[in-house]
């Protein structure tokens, strides 16, 4: 198996509008495992202090293999969930391991 894991800074917003993005962009991913198969297992989580200085969002994603994660990463459903992330984020840090 192998574990996907991204984490996201979210550009300055005020809190409520980055809250409410926060939302928007934590159901997009969570939407994505009715809609990619080779996504066996999803969790998405916000900060819970919306100032703090490290990131503001983070996804954890199983696959089975290299290959899954690579079908996964270019899936059209997953590429509209991408044009979010490049709009609402200014940073981003990932790192994949097997486990």
């Amino acid at each position: 198996m192998l574990n996907h894991v991204v984490l996201f800074k979210f550009k300055a917003y005020p809190s409520d509008e980055k809250q409410e993005k926060l939302n928007q962009l934590k159901a997009a991913l969570l939407g994505l495992k009715e809609k990619i198969a080779e996504l066996k297992y999803i969790e998405v989580g916000t900060n819970y202090e919306l100032d703090a200085k490290s990131f503001d969002l983070c996804l954890i994603t199983h696959f089975e293999n290299e290959a899954d994660l690579k079908t996964y990463a270019v899936h059209p459903e997953h590429l509209k969930v991408v044009e979010l992330v490049k709009e609402f984020t200014e940073n981003r840090a990932a790192v994949d391991f097997e486990f």
